[in-house]
């Protein structure tokens, strides 16, 4: 007799999807390195399975939110330095070697 299963009663179908570094370097549009960097520096919340990276839904929203959030706003970045030359000659000054001091 053969059953018939839905796909409610396929096994691990009540688990949550996840996201390769892929599926997030490309919504991000930055390198699978990149995002596979950053959840082993734990700059991100990720989740390692057999070895690999992976993403939860909340985890890839998150990481979306902040990526697309600037990390500096511009108002509060420090100057630049002016490409002209320096107002004041440098302080180091040529000494000659040791044994010619005398």
């Amino acid at each position: 007799m053969t059953q018939i299963r839905d796909a409610a009663s396929r096994p691990g179908a009540d688990l949550p999807r996840l996201f390769t570094p892929e599926d997030v370097a490309d919504a991000l549009q930055v390198s699978a390195w990149w995002v596979r960097d950053q959840a082993r520096r734990k700059r991100v919340d990720a989740t390692k399975v057999g070895g690999s990276w992976r993403f939860t839904r909340a985890q890839f929203d998150q990481l979306l939110i902040h990526h697309a959030s600037p990390a500096v706003p511009e108002s509060t970045a420090p100057p630049r330095r002016s490409q002209s030359a320096p107002s004041q000659p440098p302080l180091l000054v040529p000494r000659l070697p040791g044994r010619m001091r005398g």
